[in-house]
């Protein structure tokens, strides 16, 4: 089983549009709920792959009753610690002109909702049948830096791996723990080591110095540029170019869901990866993708990495 945890959910809802007036009225051609926050993607994309998950989050109010009962209907378990806050709701709105998000802050956590959500996962999820855990997103209000870190360090205790998604200071605190896989994006890798990354050469090098500060394995989201892992035992690149971009939110939750329900190592887990990555681009909103809108053919992967080549802006 792998076990998911998502410190700050939401709901996400988005409208597509045929045409974005600022300061106008515009009306949505289509629009839809969603249960949202990164792990929950990670949980939603791994039931769509059949693979069972369970969903630890912290959830308050209506929004958070009906983001329970979404997840519910779509077959996937929840481990629910109550917080009086409510449960923030994300708006997307995608239109000719791009994508735009408004992401809300989210409830404050109390210290003793905060020990409540460390106390499920220890009492619960550290156990033998936990391949995987899955720390996945921003820390809401109330939650320091190092709670990833004291939260690694735990589940660690109790034998499971820990995959960890997240980004600035909650990143950089939770290295010590020594995640098992950290996977940030291109914009999270320049910030935590403090330099632009322009070529594929300068993320491999990134990517081996979050390694040196505890990371056992890096997976750099580049977009449409691709992903590049970083472990012990080798690095590989991959692409899997997509004709059209529908809305590449959840896209790289979808991502972490291929790589750890193809083992969570190695090239034939990049090779995952990449194909749900490109499966969710290429769905609306933030829909997950199923077995059947995979196209392993489109992904390559190779252990020669293009050091050389020059990232898109």
């Amino acid at each position: 089983m792998i076990v998911t945890i998502t410190p700050n959910p939401s709901l996400d809802r988005t409208y597509q549009l045929d045409a974005l007036e600022l300061g106008g009225v515009n009306r949505a051609t289509s629009d839809r709920v969603d249960p949202g926050g990164k792990g929950v993607n990670v949980s939603r994309a791994l039931t769509a792959a059949g693979v069972r998950t369970t969903a630890v989050l912290p959830l308050g109010g209506f929004s958070g009753l009906l983001l329970s009962d979404l997840l519910l209907r779509q077959g996937i378990e929840v481990a629910t610690v109550p917080v009086r806050g409510e449960t923030r709701i994300n708006v997307s709105v995608v239109s000719p002109e791009g994508l735009t998000k408004v992401n809300a802050a989210g409830p404050e956590l109390s210290e003793a909702e905060s020990a409540a959500l460390l106390a499920v996962v220890r009492r619960d999820f550290t156990g033998p049948d936990v391949q995987w855990l899955a720390c996945c997103g921003s820390l809401p209000r109330g939650l320091a830096p190092e709670w990833y870190a004291e939260l690694v360090g735990q589940v660690h205790s109790g034998g499971a791996r820990i995959a960890l998604d997240t980004s600035g200071p909650a990143l950089l605190a939770a290295l010590a723990a020594r995640p098992d896989v950290v996977k940030p994006n291109r914009d999270e890798l320049a910030e935590a080591v403090g330099r632009r990354l322009a070529t594929v050469g300068d993320v491999f090098d990134a990517a081996g110095e979050l390694r040196k500060r505890g990371a056992g394995q890096v997976l750099a989201s580049l977009g449409g540029d691709g992903m590049l892992l970083v472990a012990e035992e080798g690095a590989w690149f991959g692409t899997a170019p997509v004709a059209e971009v529908r809305s590449d939110v959840g896209a790289g939750d979808a991502s972490l869901a291929g790589f750890l329900a193809a083992g969570g190592s190695g090239p034939e887990a990049l090779a995952s990866a990449l194909a749900h990555g490109a499966a969710a681009v290429q769905l609306p909103g933030s829909a997950m993708p199923t077995p059947a809108d995979l196209d392993p053919a489109a992904v390559t992967v190779t252990a020669d990495l293009p050091l050389d080549r020059v990232l898109t802006d």
